[in-house]
């Protein structure tokens, strides 16, 4: 056949530790049909500042691979929530084989055709607390790109018909496929008048969704006779593919013959004609009549397609097992994104009765359901047993029903389809089945009723079981419990919902209490955060005492707001916030970079208003910018700093001493202060992680409170008495004015003249 190169790429993303499925970075391909080869080419490379990373450590990259939906990950071996189906995916470590560079390649042969995933990560790391621009952080990028390749023109195979084809001494095999539309039962493939050697030396292989491969579904013609591949509950709606393989050593011209047989399972003594226009194209079963009043037998014969025969007869077959009965639609009613309900018409209260299954299908719209949770529940109503020992079985399967018409069988999977399996009765009556991150398509739940006797599961009589049938779509498990919050991410045009855990709590559904935080321990911290602001008490009736009041305020403020911020930022159940997380947040940064602001002005003994001012504005505009940015808040602080500095200097020279003059000041006030505040910023800036920010943040506060303490200044000494005021001089007159109402001691509207003298 004739092949077509696809090239795909994506752009290169930065990639975190992992800490929970909110961390990792998620990639989308679209995979056409028809693909024989998919490759992919994984690109890992570090930066350090602009440049190549070649002292980056060398960190492991695990990549995640997945059909249809994102993969459901377990790095840290959590354990999952009940009644949680994990979906299975495969799982690549990438190794550095470069300094600053490595590269993967990861190939599938004969892909699935549709959506497929990647998801990527680094190893968890230990938690620390890093400032940022402190120093050039080490970045390893990702960027996926895929190669396909596909088969064009490949063959068609109509049901019913025949396709003769010779196979030339270089070939090795022979591809087709075959459309098998809703309500079939059964594909039956054949392989007939094989000619060119001996005992028909061919494989007849197939596969549904793809060409197949070496462990597909197979036959070996010289061993059957005749060669005929059945396939029992087919996915409906799908291509199934045909291969048609020479044994190797085989020489000369081999020609034979293939044909296609489905049956429909809507009336399953019929098999479908060719190009009927049957109800099943329709997604309707026969059983509600068929499409224009058009019986199966009515078909007017299509004219002869090309390459292909007359139809042959097709025998009659009616096994029970291939029987299928009515599929009840969902009513999709969509709330939000990834809030969707699906209502059952006439329900949510189901009828299962004791003859037949009742069979509902739920679809999940392509991409857009994909990255959230599918939601199942059953609840069986005890009081319409009637007191037999009924248990409703419930098999939930994707893109064909599963109804098989084995009273013993309780399983939902067969040789090529895996299913889940829920089942209720009068001990348990409730049951639940959470599916994160489900394909997309058609899934259906099958409900059967069965009575326990001693001998296994048989059919019940007269006993109509009812069951309350509750299926919806939602972002998250349980919106992720009270120590989770449930985020929406997204990556380029493709939306999906993770859990992001606190508080020590892990899971997908932020459920595994391994490692969480007791309540104990959370009110302690949350104490510890809090009340280590009272040192700011001390600070503040030291610049009462010394009359500092705009200092003391911007302390008070500090106090405040560093409280109540602490009080609101806990991860945990011990939680109280009196205003928004952000506004908290400001006030708090704003007011701890103020204090360090007028502190440092005070120290320089100087009192313009204009000074505060500045300060205030050009930290808000800071903190606007960037509130986690080191020289965003550090710029301010130095250039206080610089104001300092220049006006000890000028006092310096003015006064031919050092400044501050007493050797007192430097031993017991400014060295102390400077050492504390010292320790604090490395306490900040190295030491605190996560795990012990409770304790090393309380350190913080207990000894910048206790810095400022040391580093304000005293009073400054008075400069004397004040003088008479000068005399205001009036036209002729010199006018003699209350000295008190000038200094403002006394109410102006009592004031009085003492003396009008004449000049």
């Amino acid at each position: 056949g004739l092949f077509v190169t696809d090239y795909f790429t994506r752009t290169p993303r930065k990639l975190s530790p992992f800490r929970s499925f909110a961390s990792i970075e998620l990639f989308h391909f679209h995979i056409p049909e028809d693909t024989v080869i998919a490759v992919w080419n994984l690109i890992t490379f570090k930066e350090q500042g602009g440049t190549f990373g070649d002292q980056c450590p060398d960190r492991s990259i695990t990549v995640y691979f997945r059909s249809g939906a994102p993969s459901v990950i377990n790095p840290l071996h959590t354990h999952f929530p009940r009644d949680t189906a994990v979906p299975g995916s495969f799982a690549l470590t990438l190794t550095w084989t470069l300094p600053n560079r490595t590269t993967g390649v990861f190939n599938v042969t004969s892909p699935l055709p549709g959506d497929w995933f990647l998801a990527a990560h680094l190893p968890k790391d230990e938690g620390k607390i890093s400032v940022k621009g402190l120093y050039e952080e080490c970045q390893y990028l990702f960027q996926p790109q895929l190669i396909v390749q596909r088969l064009v023109n490949i063959a068609v195979l109509y049901p019913g018909y025949i396709t003769e084809q010779s196979m030339a001494p270089h070939n090795r095999s022979c591809l087709y496929k075959v459309f098998v539309p809703s309500y079939t039962s059964r594909v039956l493939v054949e392989v007939l008048q094989c000619r060119g050697a001996e005992s028909c030396p061919l494989w007849l292989r197939v596969r549904a969704k793809a060409p197949p491969l070496h462990n597909s579904t197979a036959l070996d013609c010289r061993e059957h006779s005749p060669c005929q591949l059945a396939l029992d509950l087919p996915f409906w709606q799908h291509w199934y593919y045909v291969l048609v393989e020479k044994h190797p050593g085989v020489p000369g011209v081999i020609s034979f013959q293939v044909t296609v047989q489905l049956t429909d399972c809507s009336r399953p003594s019929l098999a479908r004609p060719p190009f009927l226009p049957s109800s099943a194209s329709m997604n309707m079963p026969h059983s509600f009549g068929s499409t224009g009043g058009l019986a199966l037998g009515d078909s007017p014969p299509p004219a002869d397609p090309n390459g292909t025969k007359h139809p042959v007869p097709i025998p009659a077959t009616s096994p029970a097992s291939e029987q299928c009965w009515p599929v009840r639609p969902t009513l999709r009613n969509e709330l939000d994104t990834f809030s969707v309900h699906f209502y059952i018409f006439f329900g949510p209260n189901v009828s299962v009765p004791p003859d037949r299954p009742a069979v509902f299908v739920i679809n999940l719209l392509p991409v857009l359901d994909s990255g959230g949770v599918l939601n199942l529940e059953l609840r069986l109503n005890v009081s319409s047993l009637c007191g037999e020992n009924v248990t409703v079985f419930g098999c939930l399967n994707h893109e064909v029903p599963l109804t098989s018409s084995d009273n013993s069988s309780v399983t939902c999977e067969t040789e090529s389809m895996a299913g889940f399996l829920l089942s209720v009765n009068a001990t348990a009556s409730l049951s639940r089945l959470r599916i994160p991150y489900p394909q997309t398509g058609s899934w259906y739940l099958s409900l059967r009723s069965l009575c326990a006797t001693e001998h296994g599961f048989e059919p019940c009589s007269n006993v109509t079981a009812e069951v309350y049938l509750r299926a919806y779509l939602s972002p998250c498990i349980n919106d992720c419990g009270i120590y989770g919050q449930c985020k929406l991410l997204r990556t380029n045009n493709y939306l999906y919902a993770a859990c992001e855990c606190k508080a020590g709590w892990n899971g997908w559904g932020c459920t595994d209490n391994a490692e969480a935080f007791s309540y104990g321990f959370q009110l302690l911290s949350t104490l510890l955060l809090c009340l280590s602001n009272v040192m700011f008490v001390p600070p503040v009736a030291i610049a009462v005492r010394s009359h500092y009041l705009l200092e003391a305020a911007v302390y008070i403020f500090t106090m405040f707001f560093s409280t109540f911020y602490h009080a609101c930022d806990q991860p945990g159940i011990v939680v109280f916030c009196i205003m928004e997380y952000d506004v908290l947040q400001f006030c708090d940064f704003l007011g701890s970079l103020m204090s360090v602001w007028v502190t440092v002005i005070a120290m320089a003994r100087l009192q313009p208003v204009v000074l505060y001012l500045l300060g205030a504005m050009l930290l808000s505009m800071a903190l606007q910018m960037d509130r986690h940015g080191l020289w965003n808040l550090l710029g301010p602080s130095l250039f206080a700093l610089g104001i300092m500095a220049i006006a000890w200097t000028t006092r310096t020279i003015r006064r031919r001493h050092c400044y501050p003059p007493t050797w007192k000041r430097w031993a017991f006030y400014l060295c102390p202060g400077a050492l504390i505040a010292a320790a604090a910023v490395l306490l900040y800036t190295f030491v605190e992680t996560e795990e012990n920010y409770f304790y090393i943040h309380s350190i913080w506060h207990l000894l910048i409170a206790g810095s400022v303490g040391f580093l304000l200044p005293p009073r400054a000494k008075s400069s004397g008495r004040l003088g008479p005021l000068p005399r205001r001089k009036g036209c002729g007159y010199q006018l003699c004015v209350n000295e008190q109402e000038e200094l403002g001691l006394v109410d102006p509207a009592v004031a009085s003249i003492n003396s009008i003298c004449t000049s």
